[in-house]
């Protein structure tokens, strides 16, 4: 398998919430299973803070075929902490030279149904957050405060 390749990072601290992570990540599963997103697997990955012997850290996964989203939620200083990371990885086959092209094209269809992928998941990440920060009695994310970094989402 070649190495997956960030498309779209996103992180925003949330100053004055104190929030378990857990009870975010079962908000946004349920504001992900409304959604019904065709082929979505939902699932909790951990992965180690710093070092071998450093604390896991739990991460909700969305995939769906080759995109994947790894969504973190945790307390940081005087806040709570959102990001996620949207990637992107090609099978050893598709990544190959005219039989990847043969295997998956890129057409206008794989392309609107990964932006869709895309638009949907970050639509309910910030649906749980302001479901939580209104809970909470906070003011909600400008437009601004929510817009991803972008990469080139179809590079091949």
């Amino acid at each position: 398998m070649a190495e997956p390749e960030v498309i779209a990072p996103w992180g925003e601290p949330i100053v004055g919430l104190e929030h378990s992570p857990l009870d975010f990540y079962a908000t946004l599963e349920t504001d992900i299973k409304l959604l019904e997103i065709p082929k979505a697997e939902l699932s909790r990955v951990s992965f180690k803070e710093a070092g071998l012997l450093s604390a896991d850290r739990q991460y909700l996964r969305v995939k769906r075929y080759e995109h994947t989203f790894d969504i973190c939620g945790a307390p940081f200083g005087r806040g709570f902490f959102v990001s996620w990371w949207l990637f992107g990885q090609q099978g050893c086959l598709a990544s190959l030279p005219y039989l990847g092209a043969l295997l998956r094209p890129t057409t206008y269809y794989s392309i609107d149904t990964g932006l869709m992928f895309q638009a949907a998941v970050e639509h309910a990440v910030h649906q749980a957050l302001q479901t939580t920060m209104e809970t909470k009695g906070l003011r909600a994310l400008s437009a601004e405060d929510r817009k991803p970094l972008m990469r080139d989402f179809f590079r091949r």
